[in-house]
């Protein structure tokens, strides 16, 4: 049967971040940047609420990258980040042992940029026997020929294309499950645009939940 006749699960993947660092967002010409910090920040929450094993990692930190994003950093305060010389982390032994220390086969993976940084590892790690899948709205490369040639080669060589939400839903899948419903629809409404509102417009109008706002408005009672 095809690797990817089957839907992942929380309990079967396993999530790398790779080199999301100033340095590397600076060259990043294929999306808004801040919808990338946006993006990359919502799938490690949501990844954190379903505890995906998730390893970060680094390259050329203090010499020319620049540390990790903050907002990533503080979704897994205090993980290990993983140091690298290496543009392709499969070089690295500890990323190694990082991903197979996970026990997961299904391997989800973003990072800048798409066309070294996550085309790299990812072939390799093909290699390797696990199934890799992609998140390209959390992938930044230096352009849109850049980012859709490096997609286009990792399609080719096994992986597959993913997008944010997406990628995020899978382990959800069904809402029926109530275990991650509340913290998923709270970390879904303020990050996810226009999806993010329907969610708010559904539970406050239909539902009759509290607004979100710290302030929520007030309609003053027509007196006519």
């Amino acid at each position: 049967m095809n690797q990817y006749n089957k839907l992942y699960t929380a309990q079967d993947s396993a999530i790398a971040f790779i080199d999301h660092q100033p340095q590397m967002l600076f060259g990043v010409a294929n999306m808004d940047r801040a919808s990338l910090i946006n993006n990359v920040t919502l799938l490690a929450k949501v990844a954190k609420e379903y505890k995906i094993p998730t390893v970060l990692s680094s390259v050329e930190t203090e010499s020319f990258s620049g540390y990790v994003w903050p907002q990533l950093l503080d979704v897994f305060p205090g993980q290990n980040v993983i140091e690298r010389t290496s543009m392709n982390s499969w070089d690295s032994m500890e990323f190694r042992k990082a991903i197979e220390a996970t026990g997961r086969k299904n391997i989800i993976i973003c990072g800048l940029w798409t066309e070294v940084c996550v085309t790299w590892p990812t072939i390799e790690m093909l290699g390797a026997g696990y199934n890799v899948y992609v998140v390209e709205d959390c992938c930044g490369a230096t352009s849109v020929a850049a980012h859709e040639a490096a997609l286009s080669r990792m399609v080719q060589a096994g992986a597959v294309r993913m997008t944010t939400i997406q990628a995020l839903l899978e382990w959800q899948r069904d809402w029926a499950k109530r275990e991650h419903y509340d913290a998923l629809m709270k970390l879904l409404r303020p990050q996810t645009g226009a999806y993010g509102v329907g969610v708010e417009y559904a539970y406050t109008m239909v539902h009759h939940a509290p607004q979100t706002a710290q302030k929520p408005q007030i309609v003053p009672k027509s007196t006519h």
